[in-house]
């Protein structure tokens, strides 16, 4: 790493030491549902077309907004309605427009299949702050993935809707596996076509339905190379691409992203869950809980229950414990963690010897 890559983790290491300490809350998703309408090969949640599945009322979900009013500035909370796909929920604009009346900022994150004119205009009247959608791939790589022949048609006429919307602002999210990572530049020259602006992309963690199958992963070479794809995208400055907070990335970190890593689950993010649970990120599949909003107070868990997430020694074990790369990574994000708290995946370890 360079000189300024190194001034820029270590003030970066400092920045997270203080919202380690203050825990200002920033970010609230609500996995309002485990309903979906698709059934894609990489679910985390494993999510299920059963209407039986776990959704939680609105009413169980207000008090805890409510309790977060008495004591934060609300409009400087987002609270992200996730799921499952939240456009299921016959109420999903009824609970975006109680979001907003309360003075949050609402965004979505959805599969983009059900978000035709219709629903754009319902959200966009509830005030809707921001969406984002998912494109994974060419049409071909995004069908074989979210296993639905409409999928990749809906999505694209979703974006075009959302385009023309002046004050909404929203993203693109590709998760990168075996299939699509050949044509990462033909995706990103449709995006750039259909007008995208924000395109951020992921690579899949083995867990949920994603677990155990090998052709939703990449091998340490082809990461590499898409590493070294954000970087040349970025350069050209014809879309705004970001690596997400998946991993620490070592000699890429400064490069690949508008920011250098950090995982800020139980520091300015939180979740609740289906049932209850309150926990750091829903990018999180593991155990890491912390409370049930149904016998405990949001307030009091955000602030007096989240150790875990705030003290990362304990993360400083197997491959962690001697790494000279700890100080800034800290044991790497929760999501990547698994119920013994065992690391499953090191980005840095696998990019360790290999050079831009």
């Amino acid at each position: 790493m360079n000189e300024r890559q190194q001034i820029g983790l270590e003030l970066n290491r400092l920045d997270l030491d203080r919202l380690s300490r203050e825990h200002p809350l920033q970010q609230l998703f609500w996995e309002c549902t485990l309903q979906c309408n698709l059934s894609c090969r990489h679910c985390g949640s494993d999510c299920a077309k059963d209407v039986a599945a776990s959704e939680m009322p609105l009413e169980d979900f207000l008090p805890v907004l409510d309790e977060i009013a008495q004591h934060k500035d609300v409009s400087q909370v987002m609270v992200s309605t996730v799921g499952g796909e939240p456009l299921v929920r016959h109420d999903i604009v009824d609970c975006g427009r109680e979001i907003k009346r309360r003075g949050f900022q609402w965004g979505l994150v959805t599969n983009g299949y059900l978000l035709d004119e219709k629903m754009m205009r319902s959200l966009t009247d509830a005030g809707i702050d921001s969406i984002s959608v998912d494109v994974d791939g060419i049409s071909t790589d995004h069908t074989w993935l979210r296993r639905n022949p409409h999928s990749y048609a809906n999505v694209m006429r979703a974006i075009e809707m959302m385009g023309h919307c002046k004050d909404l602002e929203w993203d693109v999210i590709t998760c990168v596996n075996s299939h699509n990572i050949n044509h990462l530049d033909q995706v990103k020259q449709q995006l750039i076509d259909a007008g995208v602006k924000y395109w951020r992309i992921f690579t899949i963690v083995p867990m949920g339905r994603a677990a155990g199958l090998e052709e939703l992963q990449i091998g340490d070479s082809q990461f590499r190379d898409l590493l070294n794809f954000i970087v040349k995208t970025r350069q050209e400055k014809k879309i705004d691409l970001n690596y997400a907070c998946e991993g620490f990335l070592g000699a890429y970190e400064g490069l690949v992203r508008d920011y250098f890593y950090s995982c800020e689950a139980g520091l300015t993010v939180a979740s609740v869950r289906s049932d209850g649970a309150i926990s750091g990120c829903l990018s999180i599949r593991s155990d890491y809980n912390q409370g049930n909003i149904y016998h405990d107070s949001f307030w009091q868990v955000w602030n007096q229950r989240f150790e875990p997430y705030r003290n990362r020694e304990w993360m400083r074990r197997g491959a962690c414990a001697s790494c000279d790369m700890f100080r800034y990574c800290q044991g790497n994000g929760f999501h990547l963690r698994d119920n013994n708290g065992e690391l499953m995946t090191c980005h840095y370890h696998r990019l360790k010897n290999v050079k831009l």
